[in-house]
This record gives C-alpha cells, sequence and structure tokens, in this order.
C-alpha cells in the first residue's frame, strides 16, 4: 500500500460524511459520525488493530506490541460547521498509515500503540468542546450531560441514540498504567511553517487561554440633538479599547484578540447607549497572558472615566498552557533531523486534557496560508509523506530508548 496517497484518499472520503450537503459538517454523535466511524473502524482493523467505541464514542484501535507500555497516538473526527478535511481527520489517518506500516513489515515494537479517534473535540453539537479526550481523562462533569442541542436533545440522549451509555462515560477513563506518552499530528492552523518554507515542526506549548466578556455603558441618545461634547457614547469607548487590544501585536507570542461585539440600542440615528464585547488573550507563558489581561481591563477602567462611561467585568474562561513534554519534544526534533523547529499552538487541541493523563508531543503540518476551519484548507502530499516518516522515525527512537 502507498501510504500518502492512501491517506489523501482517505481524507477525502470522511469529507463526504457530512450533515450538509455542500460543505463539511459533522458534529457529535450523529449519522455523518457512524458513518466515518465504520470507515476509520474497517482502516483501523485492516492495519491489524483490534478496535473498540467505547462510551462516549471514541474509536480505540489497539496493536499490540512484544513488552509492556502503550504509546498514545491519533486526533478528533468530528468538525466545525462547513468545515476543511483535515483539521483532525489527518491525525488519525497519519496515525494509522503508521501503524499500518509496522502491520505490513511484519514488525511489533516493545510497546504496543493505541489509535483514538476522538468523537468531539471542536465542541460544534453542544458547545462543549474536547468532549472525546475529557471522557478518556475522566474530566466529562454531570453537567455536560444534561446540555441540550439546537433540537433540545440532550448529550446524555444523544449518547445513547449513538449507541453509549451516559451512566457508564466513567469507565473509559484511562485505568491502566501511564501510558508512554501522546503525540498528536495536525494541520499548524497558522502561516509560521509556511513562511519558514519547513514541511512539519514540534509543537512546544499549546497557549493558555482567557475570555471575558466586557460591557461599556454609556447614555442614548439621539444622533442628531446632543451635541458632541455632551455625549457619552458607549461604542467610542469600547472602540478605543479594542484599538488598545491590538497592542498586543508589539509582544511575541502573545495574541489578543475582540471577536464579538453588540452595540445597543442599535438604531442609525440613536447614539449607543451599551456596547459588549469579547475579550480572549492567549500565550504559551501564563505569567505573560495574566499580566497582559491585567493591564488590558486596567485600560478599560481608564478609558471609562476619561469618557464618562460604566464598565463591567466578566470572566467568561480560563486554561493555562500546556508544555509539551521534552522528551517527547526532543525525539521529535530528532526524528525531523537538523531543520526542525519549534511553534506554539494557538488553538486548543486535545492534548489539553490528554496532558491529564501521560506526557504529550505535537506535530504540526504545513498548511496553506495558514488556513483552517475552512473548506479552502489545504496540505501537499509531499508535506503528509515528510509528516508520516518523522511519526515512524520517533517510534523507532522511542524504542531504543
Amino acid at each position: 500500500m502507498t501510504l500518502v496517497p492512501t491517506v489523501m484518499e482517505r481524507c477525502d472520503l470522511l469529507a463526504t460524511c457530512t450533515e450538509e450537503a455542500g460543505a463539511i459538517t459533522r458534529p457529535f454523535a450523529t449519522d455523518s459520525m457512524r458513518r466515518v466511524n465504520e470507515h476509520v473502524t474497517a482502516w483501523m482493523r485492516q492495519a491489524g488493530m483490534t478496535v473498540r467505541r467505547d462510551n462516549i464514542g471514541n474509536l480505540r484501535g489497539l496493536y499490540e506490541g512484544t513488552g509492556a507500555g502503550v504509546l498514545l497516538l491519533g486526533s478528533h473526527l468530528d468538525s466545525v460547521r462547513d468545515a476543511g478535511r483535515y483539521d483532525g481527520p489527518l491525525g488519525v489517518m497519519v496515525a494509522i498509515a503508521a501503524v499500518q506500516a509496522l502491520h505490513d513489515a511484519g514488525t511489533r515494537m516493545l510497546f504496543a500503540i493505541e489509535v483514538l479517534a476522538f468523537a468531539d473535540e471542536e465542541g460544534l453539537r453542544f458547545g462543549a468542546t474536547y468532549l472525546g479526550s475529557r471522557a478518556l481523562a475522566g474530566r466529562l462533569a454531570e453537567d455536560d450531560l444534561g446540555r441540550t442541542d439546537a433540537d433540545g436533545v440532550t448529550m446524555a440522549e444523544a449518547i445513547r441514540e449513538f449507541g453509549g451509555d451516559p451512566d457508564r462515560i466513567a469507565d473509559d477513563r484511562w485505568r491502566g498504567e501511564r501510558p508512554l506518552g501522546y503525540v498528536e499530528v495536525h494541520i499548524e492552523r497558522g502561516p509560521v511553517l509556511e513562511e519558514l518554507g519547513l514541511p512539519v515542526g514540534v509543537v512546544s506549548a499549546i497557549n493558555g487561554q482567557s475570555r471575558y466578556e466586557l460591557t461599556f455603558t454609556g447614555e442614548a441618545g439621539h444622533a442628531g440633538t446632543v451635541p458632541m461634547a455632551q455625549r457619552r457614547d458607549a461604542l467610542v469607548g469600547a472602540s478605543i479599547f479594542v484599538e488598545a487590544v491590538d497592542t498586543a501585536r508589539e509582544q511575541p507570542g502573545l495574541v489578543a484578540t475582540v471577536g464579538r461585539l453588540s452595540v445597543r440600542p442599535g438604531a442609525v440615528n440613536v447614539i449607543p447607549g451599551e456596547v459588549s464585547l469579547s475579550l480572549d488573550v492567549r500565550s504559551p507563558d501564563d505569567d505573560e497572558r495574566e499580566i497582559e489581561c491585567e493591564h488590558l481591563l486596567k485600560v478599560a477602567g481608564e478609558i471609562a472615566r476619561h469618557r464618562n462611561l460604566g464598565v463591567t467585568v466578566a470572566p467568561v474562561s480560563e486554561r493555562a498552557a500546556v508544555k509539551c513534554s521534552p522528551s517527547i519534544t526532543g525525539l521529535l526534533r530528532q526524528a525531523i533531523g537538523e531543520y526542525a523547529v519549534e511553534v506554539a499552538s494557538g488553538a486548543g487541541h486535545d492534548g489539553v486534557y490528554m496532558s491529564e493523563v501521560t506526557d504529550i508531543g505535537m506535530l504540526f503540518v504545513r498548511c496553506k496560508g495558514g488556513v483552517s476551519h475552512n473548506p479552502a484548507e489545504s496540505v501537499d502530499e509531499a508535506d503528509v509523506a515528510v509528516a508520516i516518516d518523522v511519526l515512524a522515525r520517533f517510534l523507532e527512537l522511542l524504542a531504543k530508548k
């Protein structure tokens, strides 16, 4: 079997498993996921793995080794709405290809390899991310099972309809000996590797993230009658804050974004009396992230005082950065060779929760223009070939270690 064309063809086939005609939309525990699982189960078995599906819906393919220990490889099979075909599935297909190569050669490693195809990472259907890896890490909460989708179906009902038992999710928590590690291949979802002219890169950390909801409050008034000097325009204050957030570009590695803004009353002839906006701050360095958040929230208060506005701040979520394992990262760098570089991941991955189970490592694959979560997602076959070779060399290096 020629592995690279097979990987690409399989990604193409999985792209046809969708809930929306003309787009790739594959939410958790849907018919499209059922069809994907049927394909992936067959491919895992073809590569010599025994396959089972746990209660949350993760596929787990085990390739036995000759000794003790297990290495985990994998990624997710779900998608965002109108997605590309490589974010998630590529990592699963590359992992299966690596095991296929061993199986075709009649080779068993000293350790077992378990390929994990996670049931949900994106959170499209229920608004809760990392369902597959959270279940494996024992971090899926009872409250999550009560979440409802747009049709009023609870997560527990969806799991049951999909063939799992929501009352036995805890049974799927990793209970065995600590794995040797978890390694995920994923498209970069950014432009760094393309700018460097490199096919792959090693992930140093998954950025920590802080999210807030800010509301600037002024006074609505007639757009034609209130003099400029007497206005308390909430949108002007919010706009000054958005500009302040943009100064994060001066700090390498840190990113800050206002991605949503709501203006009230939102009429063309009324001065905005209230503006709510989101703030998202990420960095691989938690101290740097916390300092930037403190600074930006202080700036918001100063803007409000200067413009005679009120401002409230509501923390939404916070997640610490996850450092990739130095030992796994070192072996991946060694497998790549002299052009190996390390990059931070600004987006979240299943490795966030897998880090609670074992040491993690990630290999990024260059994607055209850094585009992801978009039908225009694109990778070169030559880069995928490099990723498969690097993963194969990594397995050999780990076995020697």
